[in-house]
C-alpha cells in the first residue's frame, strides 16, 4: 500500500487507508514522536480532524510504502524520519486499543493476526 503525505491531507484519512489494510491495526498521530521501545502520552494524540501539516515538523511531500513485512518499529520511524510525524501503531484486543511497544519488532502482518486472534477469542 502507497499513501501519499502532504501538508493538506487530514489525518483520518490516512488512518482509514491504513485501517483497510490492517483491521486490526491503528495508526494514531501524536504531537511528538516517541523513542522506540516506549510509548506515547494520549495527552499528545492529534484529532483526526487535523491536517497533517498541522502535526508535523518536517514537512517533505511524498508516499510512504507499508507492506505487511515491515515492522511496527521500521514504519514508525520512517513516519518520524522522513516526515516529521510522530506516529504509533495499536493493536485490537477485544474493545481496546493496545499500544505495540512491546511488540514493536513484529511485522505488520504478525500484529495483524495476533489482534484478529484476540477478537475471535473474545467473540
Amino acid at each position: 500500500m502507497k499513501i501519499t503525505i502532504n501538508d493538506n491531507r487530514k489525518i483520518f484519512a490516512i488512518q482509514e487507508e491504513f485501517g483497510k489494510a490492517f483491521p486490526y491495526l491503528k495508526l494514531e498521530f501524536f504531537s511528538k514522536p516517541h523513542s522506540a521501545g516506549s510509548g506515547s502520552s494520549k495527552k499528545l494524540v492529534k484529532h483526526s480532524s487535523k491536517t497533517l501539516g498541522e502535526c508535523r515538523t518536517i514537512h517533505n511531500k511524498g508516499s510512504i510504502t507499508i507492506t505487511a513485512g515491515m515492522t511496527v518499529s521500521d514504519l514508525e520511524q520512517h513516519f518520524g524520519d522522513v516526515y516529521g510525524l510522530g506516529v504509533q501503531i495499536f493493536r485490537k484486543s477485544g474493545k481496546v486499543w493496545l499500544e505495540t511497544t512491546i511488540t514493536d519488532g513484529w511485522t505488520l502482518e504478525h500484529q495483524n493476526s495476533e489482534g484478529e486472534a484476540l477478537n475471535k477469542s473474545v467473540a
